[in-house]
């Protein structure tokens, strides 16, 4: 998206009072203490390993760094990861 777009994107959604995500096409990421994430709107899966997990988002790549890392939940919109998550990381 370029920058003059999001940033109208991002304005239209402040004026109606809209979550960014919608409007914008962001991934909304969720991370519960460091044993569970849930990633919606997602564009797919780029690495799976016990150790590292990277998942392609609207703005580049999720890097999901842990220990027993487990994919849950694989659905079209949204993944479930489970284990213990150390360290996240977005890479543009």
């Amino acid at each position: 998206m370029s920058g003059d777009k999001k940033k109208h994107m991002e304005s239209l959604a402040n004026y109606l009072e809209l979550p960014k995500d919608l409007l914008m096409n962001l991934s909304r990421i969720t991370l519960i203490g460091d044993i569970q994430l849930h990633i919606e709107n997602h564009r797919g899966i780029i690495e799976y390993t016990k150790e590292k997990i990277r998942i392609s988002i609207s703005m580049g790549e999720l890097v999901i760094v842990g220990e027993d890392l487990v994919l849950r939940n694989i659905f079209p919109d949204e993944i479930a990861v489970e284990g213990k998550i150390k360290a996240l990381n977005i890479l543009e």
